[in-house]
Parts: structure tokens; sequence; C-alpha cells
């Protein structure tokens, strides 16, 4: 009661113009890293490794625990987590929450892949998170995001399908499901490279083990395992084209989930990386702002903006942040996410999965 009366006087009107020009969380922080009254910061209590396979990247589950002003999150829903470097620039990557379903100020785990980035500087920071960081520091973190989540009333059976990193969300939706005591049956597929690279390995095989009305069939393609396509969810999963399906992974197994529940209502999705796919090249690309022109490539707004020596506000790259979003004054832009097009003059859109089809100008 008492520390909830304390937020709400830190978050009054009163406090703010008191704080004004700067946030009340700019002073709390001075006094405590884990204060805020607005702001997410959390702090790392764990990091534990999963996948440490000779020549594959490192992946390790960071347990994070937030201030009290996180909201807590759905299973399958994400975060953007940001890096101070040191020198005024704070580096952003979106990444799943892994854990089950979990309340306001509860810790939450995100599982890292290290990989490299070449849009981070000054290093990657899922090499940061896996390598480098320790017990204790701090990072920025957003409230939860995302519709990618089950239903409050869950079916009688679904179906879960991932690939790679992509288990992460789908992963939390099992978890949780197990704690709900779901009495359902959910099928889970996943494609990983090899057994040695499969995150969650020893969970799995005792999530095997137990059973619950959990089918698993982990598909390793370096074994020879086949991939997604319609005959082998026939096979695997009878009737699969009629059962709720989440699936997440990278852009190929997303396209062919599309493809094999191509006219059903069934499927939902969520890109691991945003598709590779190349907008209509031709016309002009503007950068109003900057008074700079380049030829349209077909390639993504800000990859553009990039190409032309701009450096845009950006975070995730997958159009799920918003921070890369920017007026766009004039032309026709394809969301490559969704492949829906839009010519409104003078419409916020977000550059990183925007390609102008023809003569585009936006506030750059």
């Amino acid at each position: 009661m008492a520390l909830d009366l304390g937020g709400r006087i830190l978050r009054s009107r009163t406090v703010a113009a008191l704080a004004s020009p700067h946030g009340i969380d700019r002073y709390l922080t001075q006094i405590n890293p884990m204060l805020a009254a607005h702001e997410v910061r959390a702090r790392i209590t764990d990091i534990h490794p999963e996948v440490s396979a000779p020549g594959a990247p490192r992946v390790a589950t960071v347990t994070l625990q937030p201030t009290s002003t996180w909201r807590g999150h759905r299973a399958g829903q994400h975060v953007s987590v940001g890096i101070d470097t040191g020198e005024g620039r704070r580096t952003t990557r979106v990444f799943t929450v892994s854990n089950t379903e979990g309340k306001a100020g509860e810790p939450l785990t995100i599982t890292v892949r290290a990989h490299d980035d070449e849009h981070a500087t000054p290093y990657s920071i899922s090499k940061y998170l896996t390598e480098r960081a320790t017990v204790g520091t701090l990072v920025h973190l957003s409230q939860a995001e995302g519709d990618f989540v089950l239903p409050d009333r869950v079916p009688e059976h679904i179906v879960l399908i991932s690939g790679g990193s992509g288990i992460t969300p789908v992963m939390s939706m099992l978890r949780s499901l197990q704690r709900r005591t779901h009495r359902g049956k959910v099928t889970f597929l996943h494609w990983a490279p090899s057994a040695d690279r499969q995150i969650f390995a020893e969970e799995l095989a005792e999530i095997r083990h137990q059973g619950h009305g959990v089918d698993l069939h982990l598909l390793h393609t370096g074994d020879g395992a086949p991939y997604l396509s319609p005959a082998l969810l026939s096979k695997l999963v009878p009737g699969y084209r009629d059962l709720p399906t989440w699936a997440c992974g990278p852009a190929s197994l997303i396209e062919a989930a599309q493809a094999a529940y191509a006219g059903t209502e069934s499927l939902k999705v969520e890109y691991f990386k945003p598709p590779k796919t190349a907008g209509v090249a031709g016309g002009e690309m503007e950068f109003a702002r900057t008074g700079t022109t380049v030829a349209n490539d077909g390639a993504t707004i800000l990859d553009q903006a990039e190409a032309a020596g701009l450096t845009p506000e950006s975070g995730c790259r997958m159009g799920i942040c918003f921070s890369c979003t920017t007026n766009k004054s004039s032309g026709r832009v394809r969301n490559i996410l969704t492949g829906e097009t839009s010519e409104l003059p003078d419409e916020q859109i977000r550059i990183c999965v925007s390609t102008p089809e023809g003569d585009c100008s936006v506030d750059l």
C-alpha cells in the first residue's frame, strides 16, 4: 500500500513539474538505478548457458529482475532491451520473453543467441548479453508488447511450430500451459540444425519423458530430418489445417507454414527475422530533411537511408519497436511483413519494414 502510494506520488503532475525539464526518473536513478517512476530497467540476476557447441553461436538464458514499473507479460510477447554504450548512445534489440507468463514486478527471462549484427555499434547486443554481461549488469527494458499470444481460453488441441531461436515464444507458451495445468493436447514441432545445438534440450527431454499431453517432435536438419511441408504435417499432425497453430522462426519456415495453411485461418505467425523480400526498384527515394536523393533500389527505406550515409534512429529492425517510425510525405510503400501497401500523404511508417514503390519522400 505504502509503495503504491509512493509510486502514485512520483508519477504525479506535481512531481513532474518540480523535476522539469528532466523527468523524475533521471533523479531517481542517481539514488538507486532500480528506482523508477515511469521507465523500466532491470538487473541481470543470472546467466545460464543453453548451447555452447563448437562452431555454433553461444546461447544463454538471461534472468532479469525488473523495476516495480514492469507490468508483466503474456506468453509469446517480446521486449526491447537497451544497453548504454558509454558514448551517449543506447543500443537496443528486441528479444522474446522465454519464461512463463508473469505479473507486474516478477522476474523474466530472455534467451539470447550471440550473433554478429552489422548495424549494432560498437558491439552486437546479443554478444554483449551472452559474453560480456555479468550478474548485476543493468539494462533498459520496454514494457512487453505483441499480440502473438495464446487466448485466455486455450483450445483442446493446439499446434506449436518453431525453428532456431524462434523456439523462445512457443516455449514460453508451453511452459505457461503446463503451469496452468492445461489438460488438452499440444503438438510441438521444432527445427534445429543438430542435437548439440538444441536450445532447452534437457527441459524438452523431460517434457517428452513426462508426456502430459505434449506430442514433441524435434527435427534436426543436420541429421537428415525433413523440412516443414504439407506432407510432413499431415503425417505428424493429421487434420492440422483445422487446428489452431502458432509458428515462429526464420522467414523460410514461416513461408513454408503459410503455404501449408493457405486458405485457412488456423495459423498465427511471428517472424524471428523479417523476410528478405526485395521491393520494387525504380524512381527516386528522397530524404527531405537532409536534402538527399538516391535511386530507389527496392531495399527497405532504413537500408537505403543508411546506404546514403544517414543515421536514422532504429532499434529492432523487425517492425516491432517502432523506434524508426518516420513521416512519409508522399509516395507508395509496401510493408514487407504483411504485403500491404499504402500511399496516403503525411503518414507515419516504420522505415525498417517499408520498401518504396516508385518515387517516395520521407522526413529524414
